[in-house]
């Protein structure tokens, strides 16, 4: 016959168990996520009203990225040469080769940006709302 102290004992245990497996279930799936590549990296590049200036940034909300842009009253570039317009993007799953890839792109020189840019975006179209 078991007492009540043993089955709150095993009840204990088993709940236990549960979390541990749950724990490790969690863990096993942020993994297999990191491995499958199911994160979402954007480089972007924003220009000014006029299309003078362009900035180059990478982020993995490009919604709330363009947003804060917009609404940043900070002595920030984007801010100083209101660049708030959207013109071109590209969509990583790695973070590492979405930086890379932004490195990359800064440096290069003006006229290769306008070539990358028209070739995604003939018109320079503000996407903003098409995000």
């Amino acid at each position: 016959m078991t007492t009540e102290k043993q089955i709150k004992c095993c009840h204990f245990e088993r709940n236990k168990v549960k979390s541990k497996n749950l724990f490790i279930f969690i863990l096993i799936r942020m993994y297999m996520n990191k491995l499958l590549g199911s994160h979402n990296y954007y480089v972007y590049i924003l220009t000014n009203k006029s299309k003078k200036v362009l900035y180059i940034g990478v982020t993995n909300d490009l919604k709330q990225r363009l947003y804060s842009h917009i609404n940043n009253q900070t002595n920030s570039f984007t801010s100083k040469y209101k660049c708030f317009y959207l013109i071109y993007f590209e969509h990583f799953q790695d973070i590492s080769q979405a930086i890379a890839r932004e490195k990359q792109l800064k440096g290069w020189r003006r006229e290769k940006k306008i070539e990358l840019i028209e070739l995604f975006n003939p018109n320079w179209n503000f996407l903003n709302d098409n995000i």
